[in-house]
């Protein structure tokens, strides 16, 4: 932007010069504003939603919205995402922890996502359970609304008692996911 108006006051050309150089620069401007939106998108769709009076229900909530369990995740998450439209769920954690319960533990990671369905979460990433050795858990699923097992998917399927997870934990920070 200095230098077209540096050009501009050094040659003193007519108005179209001005004009092309004014396109050139408003272009470029609109080009840094678009790459920058896309990032900011998520962000001020969810404060958009704040403003209209649509906050953000707490995760719990919406788990048991879902039919599952509210303690499928930890206390300590910082925030989470869920496009409805997509089905899509983020969840954020402040550092990799683990949540120990009476007959296994599960590990997350930093950032968990997964597709949030009536009674299952899908195509999960960020969660391992221990069989043996730390497992990627692929999905969690509850048959129906009264089922006592949530089923856990992690290379292979193993259901565990509901009513472990009927309330979030306190996590352990641990070193590595």
């Amino acid at each position: 932007m200095e230098k077209a108006l540096t050009k501009v006051s050094s040659f003193k050309v007519g108005g179209s010069w001005i004009s092309k150089k004014a396109m050139e620069e408003f272009s470029n401007i609109t080009e840094d504003i678009n790459t920058f939106s896309s990032t900011v998108e998520e962000k001020a769709k969810w404060l958009f939603n704040k403003l209209k009076g649509k906050p953000l229900k707490a995760l719990p909530d919406l788990l048991r919205e879902y039919n599952l369990p509210p303690g499928l995740f930890p206390q300590n998450i910082t925030c989470y995402e869920f496009d409805e439209s997509k089905a899509k769920l983020i969840v954020y954690l402040p550092y990799t922890c683990e949540v120990s319960f009476k007959d296994s533990a599960i590990r997350y990671a930093t950032r968990v996502k997964a597709i949030l369905l009536r009674g299952k979460l899908t195509g999960i990433e960020g969660m391992k359970t221990k069989i043996l050795v730390w497992v990627k858990i692929t999905s969690v699923a509850v048959e129906s609304y009264k089922s006592d097992k949530v089923w856990f998917t992690a290379g292979v399927k193993k259901s565990r008692p509901k009513i472990a997870y009927e309330t979030p934990h306190d996590a352990v920070r641990v070193e590595e996911f």
